[in-house]
């Protein structure tokens, strides 16, 4: 018990008097730095924390700061031996993370703005410190990216894809314990009910903080790197694997004791649990890798902070010719002033500039008429908790009928912005989690008369679902533009955000059903004529 007062009264020690080390100047430099950043991604940092972060998915982010602290302290005795050559190379990271500022800030991607912070943040190190101080703290620094949730382009089509991987497994493990179980899309019927697997069961839960924690212990295993890699990699297929076993076994309480004990108390409890249950695994890979040769081991951390100490005294005495230079010659660095210079004009230029979006005035799709040449429509609602996840301006959904009793069924999601985290969805991520499987995808010209280009480009898939075929179109209006890929909207954002301070923009979805008496071609004859009697009025409701 002494021992352990004694090893922690030292360690206190330590940090008391690397800090005491530290200079006038230093703490100013940073004093400086930190309020410029603050200043210019406050915002973003304020949505990280407050939207990002309390996402179920992603609560265990949290913690990542509080480990990076540790993760940096850990290397203090390195830090201090190895020598500080401010590198004008800093300067790189820095203007691409500035200008990933504006591109994220402009175009509305929050992800964008996330590595513009990391970057810019490198950079002043960079700056300051040079390469041999970056190596040291390599870890930590790209340990930090974890903190950061993927945008909605990955994370949408990761989580849709990851739903229906658990969902198959799911499935296929009742098969094995004798259990009765279909599987369409994300949901499993079961006969006596349905299971539908949404995002909070998609595995991203699991997978992304099994991740850091493989990250964690691969940076700490003492073995050669390829095993450290296959830790890290095997927490992912691990994470799938555990994630089906849970719907599975939601399956088998759902039919013993009912829904209350299979979507009560176990479906929250559950993910502790499991997640808990999947620490040992890791453990027990980690101790069959160190069985396995060559068992070479790396010296700890533990060797190279005292081979480190041995160079303390040099390094002190370094410190103190440092201190003994005039503040204001320090603060005239001029690496320091470039910096200060590139992030002062950054925060004012964000600050005084107008930025605010011209919204267009746009007619109320509450109006869209429901008769569009011989087709005749009934308006269609949408539950609360779609509108809630699709955070559109306005829309309208109509189902219509054509003289033959043929059905359209046509949709339309319209936003007087895509900044601050809003984003249009895609059918590439919806329909499939609706048990739909595009059977064919791509794009297709659809001739338009009495149009500037005489035609356009959509998007078209063939789809099938339990015997059923569908054939959807799709696109993107936008700002006078259709568009056909969400990567192409992004960019678009961009460059109109800065140029016509406009991000206003919809998605467009036709979708009708290939009857068993007609092919596939008369269905896309169908689909054709409708697009070119709808183009016409959706003029007059999406602003150009």
């Amino acid at each position: 018990m002494a021992g352990t007062y004694d090893r922690g009264m030292a360690g206190l020690k330590d940090v008391a008097g690397s800090l005491s080390r530290i200079g006038l100047t230093t703490w100013l430099m940073l004093m400086a730095y930190t309020l410029l950043i603050i200043g210019i991604y406050s915002s973003s940092l304020k949505w990280l924390v407050y939207n990002d972060w309390v996402m179920e998915d992603h609560n265990h982010c949290y913690l990542i700061p509080f480990i990076l602290v540790y993760l940096i302290w850990e290397k203090r005795q390195m830090l201090a031996s190895s020598s500080a050559a401010p590198s004008r190379v800093g300067l790189v990271p820095l203007g691409i993370g500035l200008l990933l500022f504006w591109l994220g800030e402009l175009g509305g991607e929050y992800y964008t703005l996330y590595i513009s912070l990391w970057l810019t943040v490198i950079g002043l190190i960079w700056l300051h410190w040079g390469w041999e101080k970056m190596k040291v703290i390599a870890f930590p620094v790209i340990f930090a990216l974890t903190m950061f949730p993927f945008p909605s382009v990955i994370n949408n089509p990761l989580g849709l894809r990851l739903k229906l991987i658990s969902s198959q497994l799911g499935t296929d493990i009742l098969h094995a314990c004798g259990m009765s179980a279909y599987r369409e899309g994300n949901i499993i019927d079961l006969g006596f009910t349905q299971l539908q697997v949404v995002d909070a069961c998609s595995g991203l839960r699991y997978i992304m903080p099994l991740l850091v924690l493989s990250l964690l212990l691969a940076y700490w295993l003492k073995a050669r790197w390829w095993k450290r890699v296959i830790v890290v990699l095997s927490s992912i297929p691990l994470a799938i694997v555990v994630n089906g076993l849970r719907i599975a076994i939601t399956g088998i309480l759902y039919k013993a004791w009912g829904a209350e004990v299979a979507e009560g108390f176990f479906h929250g409890f559950s993910s502790w649990l499991i997640f808990l249950a999947m620490i040992p695994f890791l453990l027990g890979e980690i101790w069959v890798l160190g069985k396995l040769p060559p068992k070479e081991e790396r010296g700890t951390r533990d060797e190279a902070a005292d081979a480190a100490m041995g160079d303390s005294a040099a390094t002190d005495k370094r410190v103190e010719s440092i201190e003994q230079t005039s503040l204001i010659k320090q603060l005239f660095q001029p690496v320091f002033i470039v910096a200060i210079v590139l992030l002062g004009s950054t925060l004012v230029l964000s600050h005084v500039i107008d930025f605010r979006e011209k919204v267009p005035l746009s007619k109320p799709f509450g109006s869209f008429p429901l008769q569009i040449g011989e087709w005749t429509g009934r308006r269609q609602s949408m539950d609360p908790e779609s509108m809630a996840v699709l955070t559109f301006s306005d829309y309208t959904m109509v189902n219509y009928k054509n003289s033959q009793g043929r059905d359209m069924s046509f949709y339309v999601a319209y936003y007087q912005s895509q900044r601050g985290g809003e984003s249009i969805h895609s059918p590439e991520t919806c329909l499939p989690g609706s048990g739909w499987e595009f059977r064919e995808a791509g794009a297709t010209a659809i001739s338009i008369p009495n149009t500037n280009a005489g035609s356009i480009k959509v998007n078209r898939a063939f789809m099938e679902n339990v015997g059923q075929h569908e054939l959807a179109y799709y696109w993107f209006p936008m700002r006078g533009r259709i568009l056909t890929s969400l990567y192409q909207l992004k960019i678009y954002n961009f460059w109109d955000a800065l140029t016509k301070r406009r991000t206003d923009g919809a998605l467009v979805r036709l979708i009708t059903p290939v009857y068993p008496s007609e092919s596939l071609q008369d269905a896309e004859a169908r689909l054709q004529e409708f697009t070119r009697d709808i183009v016409p009025v959706l003029k007059e409701y999406i602003p150009e």
